[in-house]
C-alpha cells in the first residue's frame, strides 16, 4: 500500500460542509470533498467531469496545528450603489496546518503528485480566496493512511514546534473506515457531483483517534532548514 502525503497550510482555510445562504461556516479540518476538489482542480477536471477514480481514494487528516477560527462580516451593494445586498458571515481557519494522507493505486497517486506540482487550475484550501502556502507535496510513503499519519514527521510551523516545550506531540487523526467500525461517526462530505446546478454529497464513516509524534525541535534540536522558508535567511541577524 502507498499513500501520498500532503501538507495543507495557508494564512486562511475554510472547509464548510454545512454552510447555507448568508452564513458560511468552516469545519476544524479539511473535508473529504475539499481534498478531492483540490486534486480535481490540479488535474484539470471541470465541475461536470466524472470523479469515479478519485472517489476510490482513501483519505486521512491529521491536525498538526489547529489554528484559530476567524469571522469575516461582509457587506455589499449593487454596482451602482442603489441597493444593498444581503449581509453575510464567513468563517475561516487562520494559521492552521494539516497532514493529509491519500491512499490509492500507485499509478493514480503518481499522476496526482505530478498534477499538484503543475496544476491545471489554481489550488485553494476550501475557498478560492484561500491559496495554499509552503511545500504542499511531501512525497509517496509506504503504508496505508493510518500508518503514514502515525509515522509522518510533525508538519506544524517551526515556531509552534519550538514553543511546544515537550519531546512529543499528541495529534488528532480522522480517517475513512468501514461503516461497522466501533466508535466511528458518519459525516456527509463524500462528493458525488461538483456540478453547480446540482451538487451532491454522500455519507461516509470516519474514525477519530490520537497519535503521538516526536517533536524534533524540542530543546533546540533543529531539523535541516526548510528550503521553502525565506525567514531562515534572517536567523542570526541582529
Amino acid at each position: 500500500m502507498t499513500a501520498l502525503l500532503l501538507r495543507l497550510a495557508g494564512p486562511l482555510q475554510s472547509w464548510g460542509t454545512g454552510s447555507r445562504f448568508t452564513r458560511r461556516n468552516t469545519d476544524r479540518m479539511p473535508s473529504r470533498s475539499g481534498v478531492i476538489g483540490l486534486l480535481a482542480s490540479a488535474t484539470g477536471r471541470r465541475r461536470t467531469d466524472p470523479l469515479e477514480d478519485l472517489l476510490e481514494l482513501r483519505i486521512g487528516v491529521r491536525i498538526d496545528q489547529p489554528g484559530k477560527v476567524e469571522r469575516d462580516f461582509q457587506t455589499a451593494r449593487t454596482r451602482d450603489g442603489a441597493e444593498s445586498m444581503p449581509l453575510s458571515q464567513r468563517f475561516y481557519l487562520a494559521d492552521a496546518v494539516f497532514a493529509v494522507a491519500v491512499e490509492g493505486d500507485l499509478a493514480l497517486l503518481e499522476g496526482l503528485r505530478a498534477a499538484l506540482r503543475r496544476p491545471v487550475y489554481p489550488l485553494f484550501l476550501g475557498r478560492k480566496s484561500c491559496p495554499p502556502a509552503g511545500k504542499l507535496d511531501h512525497g509517496l510513503r509506504d503504508g496505508d493512511v493510518g500508518e503514514v499519519l502515525a509515522a509522518a514527521e510533525w508538519l506544524a510551523s517551526r515556531r509552534v514546534q519550538e514553543r511546544h516545550g515537550k519531546p512529543n506531540a499528541t495529534l488528532e487523526v480522522t480517517r475513512d473506515c468501514p461503516l461497522e467500525t466501533p466508535g466511528s461517526d458518519v459525516v456527509r462530505d463524500d462528493p458525488i457531483s461538483f456540478d453547480q446546478r446540482h451538487r451532491q454529497y454522500g455519507w461516509r464513516s470516519v474514525i477519530r483517534y490520537p497519535v503521538t509524534i516526536p517533536n524534533t525541535l524540542h530543546n533546540g534540536v533543529r531539523n535541516p532548514p526548510d528550503p521553502h522558508d525565506p525567514m531562515v535567511l534572517l536567523e542570526g541577524l541582529n
